[in-house]
């Protein structure tokens, strides 16, 4: 847990477009490898001013994503109090030393950061804070730049003395809290206070004699688990991994699980959320009825929310066995736009998956948590944690943590070949196909009635650590389409 929280609070500084601490976090861990998992959500709620009434009553009726009301109270920091707390053993200013480094004194942009940072030259402009602490002269700084964040290695300083108090109490909360109320937003310093990361009962599903575990909602990880309880009604061994039916396949049972997604999941403490009924063999059937061999289906509601989204997903085994799925973000891309001129602190925008409609279970409330995307995941099989693994990509994530457990349990890839099989993602109608898929598959699926797209990046980013228990071997595969290293130490 230390070297968890230790690699993402660096990604924190070195990656800003993508993950912050003014944004979210969960993480599933097992205990010295035990099948027994735990699990965290450090997601953030809706401050208690913001209410869907409040909303209509200005003429909103959907909650943009440069909004101030997108904004929820960041739940990282309390979150990684908690697991350290619980699970970490060295000194909370030590785990945060090398971040505060990297912010202080520097760090060197990468390529593939660059190339992110440099897509959000547009909105960083819009707001004076986030121009002047993140842009340069109006512009994204290029590979190879050396780039510091004083302003966001004070406010990691003051974390690292007093803990989570002193980002959700006193002075930096004061200064966040009035960033936003100048931006329009309507927190107040209690919402700050009163932030809290939950330890929840995780939800589950057997596939192939393994458990597939995930945060329950408000998380969307539920998603992934239908997609699998679909799939495993055919079979999927028997077939070309990256030929057209299973591609078929495995986009209509996105299709279809994305629409219960959109449905249903929500905060369970403020709405009814079916998950046993979601879970269960019949409503697998159900949706099964609904897919035609050969036809892409109705996509009439389906969507995947937005799936070019930014975030940081790293998996940990350590040499007790103890294995950490753990995944930080703020959304898009420097999240709302909105940045704290005196703490350098990133704001989310996660309450864009708020909707605004009183009748709707994911209806913005006060202290409300929204439909939220980021999704740490973990498989048991045998009594033990088998393979700790996440695989980022905003609502991309439930169609990637499906497929690169199919390529594992149906097609016997190992841990690296599951990650760079090429990927496909349904959604809201089009199946967008990278380019590695063959010409041939393409032409089949759109002959099928499949509206085909190239996307303009690649598929998520994956990271993999599969635990060999009987062998004492460690077995990790790392993502080629972004930043990432598989690394042992």
């Amino acid at each position: 847990m230390d070297a968890a929280i230790a690699a993402c609070a660096v990604q924190c500084v070195v990656d800003p477009m993508q993950t912050g601490i003014g944004g979210d976090c969960f993480a599933l861990i097992a205990p010295k490898g035990s099948d027994q998992i735990e699990g965290l959500n450090g997601s953030g709620r809706a401050p208690a001013a913001l209410t869907a009434d409040s909303l209509l009553e200005q003429g909103i009726d959907e909650i943009a994503l440069t909004s101030p009301h997108s904004v929820t109270v960041p739940g990282a920091i309390d979150a990684w109090e908690k697991l350290h707390r619980q699970y970490g053993s060295m000194d909370f200013a030590d785990i945060l030393a090398p971040a505060i480094d990297c912010a202080e004194n520097g760090f060197v942009v990468t390529q593939r950061t660059a190339v992110d940072w440099a897509l959000t030259e547009q909105k960083l402009s819009a707001n004076a804070a986030a121009s002047r602490l993140y842009l340069k002269n109006g512009k994204a700084p290029a590979a190879g730049t050396v780039w510091r964040s004083p302003e966001l290695a004070q406010t990691l300083k003051a974390v690292a003395r007093h803990g989570r108090a002193a980002f959700y109490e006193g002075e930096i909360a004061e200064k966040m809290v009035a960033t936003l109320n100048a931006a329009g937003a309507v927190h107040a310093a209690d919402d700050f206070a009163a932030t809290a990361a939950d330890f929840v009962d995780l939800v589950s599903t057997d596939y192939k004699g393994n458990r597939v575990h995930q945060i329950p909602p408000n998380g969307q990880g539920i998603t992934a688990l239908i997609m699998l309880n679909i799939l495993k009604g055919y079979d999927m061994a028997g077939l070309d991994p990256v030929g057209t039916r299973r591609l078929h396949l495995q986009a209509e049972a996105a299709r279809l699980a994305y629409l219960a997604r959109d449905l249903y999941v929500a905060d369970p403490t403020q709405a009814e959320v079916p998950v046993d009924m979601l879970l269960s063999d019949e409503f697998a059937a159900h949706l099964r009825n609904h897919i035609t061999e050969g036809k892409a289906g109705d996509p009439k509601g389906a969507g995947a929310f937005d799936k070019h989204k930014d975030t940081v997903y790293l998996s940990v085994v350590d040499r007790d066995g103890t294995a950490v799925s753990f995944i930080n973000s703020v959304f898009h891309p420097f999240g709302s736009g909105i940045v704290c001129p005196d703490t350098g602190v990133v704001f989310q925008n996660r309450g864009a998956g708020f909707v605004v409609d009183k009748d709707h279970p994911n209806c913005v409330a006060p202290g409300k948590r929204p439909m939220h995307t980021i999704i740490p995941g973990m498989v048991t099989a045998k009594g033990k944690a088998s393979i700790c693994y996440g695989v980022m990509g905003g609502g991309y994530q439930p169609v990637g943590h499906a497929h690169v457990l199919s390529n594992i349990f149906d097609f016997g890839m190992d841990v690296q070949e599951a990650i760079d099989c090429p990927r496909a993602f349904y959604n809201a109608g089009i199946l967008e196909l990278e380019e590695t898929i063959a010409p041939e598959v393409r032409q089949e699926l759109a002959d099928m009635g499949y509206q085909i797209k190239t996307p303009d990046m690649p598929h998520g980013g994956g990271q993999m650590i599969m635990i060999d228990h009987e062998n004492g071997v460690l077995a990790a595969g790392s993502e080629p389409r972004k930043d990432g290293a598989a690394l042992a130490y």
